[in-house]
């Protein structure tokens, strides 16, 4: 597989925030996990491949809260060689790794936190209950509030790019987290890979949950930069239109 930054220019332009990608892969039927939100393994060893791939070209990693306490995951680079390719790229060997959870209900036992080989920055808002910013300050290295009632993404992302350096964000979900960055306009890359699954049922997430755009004018335009076949699945790369 080509690598993504022979694919794209994986710098970001100058600007006050990092640039960012969101990374996905879904069913025929745009379903990102069954109904039990287990994202499990659909895609093929060449989707985790470019997921790896991709994870090599970020100074940071993002992902929501209910993908972290649901899943085995750590947000990590992968095996030695990915490492090595984030050296060679001038990068950290481990990047960065955020968890967004607004009511700060994330679980302080995931699977995330036991992994202590990079740090892990919680975001969330001032509903966060006293205790629980107690037990995740315990396990995170850092609890930062990002809002009162709701996360301000663009104001995180210009502190991001400030005060952590981050210039190239890599957004793994879920859903929800997706479909706020799309109404903020703060998605500039998307990777997305087709598989040929169906999961079906009006329970199960899609790329983008929430609410929603109301009319159809307001939706997020794309332009397709790239698409490949590769085995059973398709791999597209599109970006932001405007």
């Amino acid at each position: 597989m080509v690598h993504p930054s022979q694919q794209t220019n994986p710098m970001p332009p100058v600007g006050e925030r990092p640039f960012v990608l969101l990374n996905m892969a879904m069913t025929a039927d745009g379903k990102i996990a069954a109904a039990n939100r287990d994202l499990g393994s659909f895609g093929s060893d060449l989707d985790q491949q470019h997921l790896l791939e991709l994870r090599s070209t970020a100074d940071a990693i993002m992902a929501g809260a209910r993908t972290v306490d649901l899943n085995p995951v750590q947000l990590g680079p992968g095996p030695l060689r990915f490492r090595r390719l984030r050296l060679r790229q001038g990068l950290r060997e481990y990047p960065l790794r955020i968890v967004v959870s607004g009511s700060g209900s994330l679980n302080p036992q995931a699977e995330i936190f036991r992994h202590r080989y990079s740090p892990i920055l919680v975001l969330t808002t001032a509903r966060i209950r006293p205790a629980d910013a107690a037990r995740l300050r315990e396990v995170a290295d850092e609890v930062r509030i990002c809002g009162r009632e709701r996360i301000d993404f663009l104001e995180t992302l210009r502190w991001l790019r400030q005060a952590r350096g981050v210039r190239r964000l890599l957004v793994e979900g879920g859903g929800e987290l997706n479909a706020t960055l799309f109404r903020a306009n703060l998605i500039d890359e998307l990777h997305l890979t087709v598989c040929p699954v169906i999961f079906g049922g009006t329970q199960a997430p899609t790329l983008a949950d929430g609410r929603g755009f109301a009319r159809l004018n307001q939706a997020v335009s794309l332009k397709r930069m790239s698409m490949r076949r590769r085995g059973a699945e398709v791999f597209l790369i599109f970006r932001r239109s405007q």
